[in-house]
């Protein structure tokens, strides 16, 4: 039996886009973000892709993601907070670790130090995004306290911006002076730094000064899968990865006055020939796309009908007359000559690329061309 749904990821356009977005970054290397299974889309043939494009390390966001990614014979870097408890097995595989606090340095520095091995570290800067890292001035103080301990190798510093979506932002601006203010504080106590880097997928888009000296290193997510946050500028050649896809389960002519769907929100007017099509939104359709969005089949639009149930949704086939049970439906993809895109999606339903990626269902059938 075949899945109804399945979502295919084409690796060779990936590596399409990660080659354009170093062509973009350079001189800067550009590190893969693969975190919550690569946004869901299934981390292991993903990373295995990237690496033999030419990705040099990977980041993820905890310590499952990363024991994942061991066989690579690439860094694996941890981006986010790391809990006690979590430390010595992380340091035993030479995950690289982050440091975002005096106390986190220290618990790090005593888990390694009770294996006999360097834990190799980057210390993360709370230059403005609010959520984890050394606040940027008081920085300062606690490197002076850092650097004193043993068993750290610490080897990058790096932030994180809360608007690069916005081209321009003053406020990213002023996160890489308070980047580099710490920079300055840290090389005056002796301290040098294999890597730098403030730029994710946003800021490589619209703030190409994160991609200059003094950074060396710059981090992509979702560009990679083709997509990006339509509130910025695009300034890289991408291509969508992904194509949703699923079958026409029912073909039928309603009579006018025919109500559709949970709600009675949409109500046929004149006779009309509806499809049903097996997908819904535990297949990861937003419910925003009731009434509003469209499915593609045999290369036509084909709009939808009424409310998105978690298992189904309704469409017109009032232009697409040949259409039968069993025909391909494409929810994310292109067909022909039109393509729905994922940030189609992500307008219709006021959010991100993001929040569209990983909110697919864990029923959908990955797969990789």
């Amino acid at each position: 039996m075949q899945h109804r749904v399945t979502l295919a990821i084409n690796l060779s356009v990936l590596a399409t886009n990660y080659r354009a977005v170093c062509d973009i970054a350079a001189p800067c290397t550009v590190m893969p973000v693969l975190k919550a299974n690569a946004y869901g889309l299934g981390v292991a043939q993903i990373a295995h892709a990237l690496v033999k494009a030419g990705a040099p390390r990977i980041a993820v966001a905890e310590p499952f993601e990363a024991l994942q990614l061991l066989n690579l014979g690439v860094p694996v870097q941890i981006l986010s907070g790391i809990l006690p408890d979590e430390m010595a097995e992380m340091i035993a595989h030479d995950v690289v670790l982050p440091i975002v606090s005096v106390e986190s340095a220290k618990q790090l520095s005593a888990a390694a130090m009770a294996q006999g091995k360097q834990a190799t570290v980057h210390i993360k800067l709370d230059t403005g995004m609010g959520r984890a890292g050394l606040l940027w001035h008081e920085a300062a103080e606690a490197l002076r306290e850092i650097v004193t301990l043993p068993g750290l190798n610490i080897e990058g510093l790096f932030t994180h911006f809360p608007l690069a979506y916005e081209s321009g932002s003053a406020f990213t601006l002023e996160q890489l002076n308070r980047f580099k203010q710490v920079l300055a504080a840290a090389q005056a106590l002796g301290l040098s730094f294999r890597y730098l880097h403030a730029a994710n997928s946003d800021a490589i888009n619209n703030a190409p000064e994160a991609c200059s000296s003094p950074f060396n290193l710059v981090r992509c997510g979702i560009n990679l899968h083709g997509a990006f946050d339509a509130a910025g500028s695009l300034r890289i050649p991408l291509k969508p990865v992904l194509t949703l896809t699923t079958r026409l389960t029912q073909v039928r002519t309603l009579p006018a006055g025919t109500p559709i769907g949970y709600g009675h929100t949409y109500c046929t007017t004149r006779p009309l020939r509806v499809g049903t099509v097996c997908a819904g939104y535990a297949d990861g359709l937003p419910l925003a796309l009731s009434n509003r969005g469209h499915v593609l089949i045999r290369g036509t639009s084909a709009p939808i009908l009424g409310r998105i149930s978690m298992d189904y949704l309704t469409v017109s086939l009032e232009d697409v007359p040949d259409a039968t049970v069993g025909d391909t439906v494409t929810l994310l993809g292109r067909d022909g000559m039109h393509e729905i895109r994922v940030q189609d999606w992500a307008n219709i339903k006021g959010t991100h690329a993001y929040d569209i990626i990983c909110s697919i269902g864990s029923r959908v059938q990955r797969t990789c061309c």
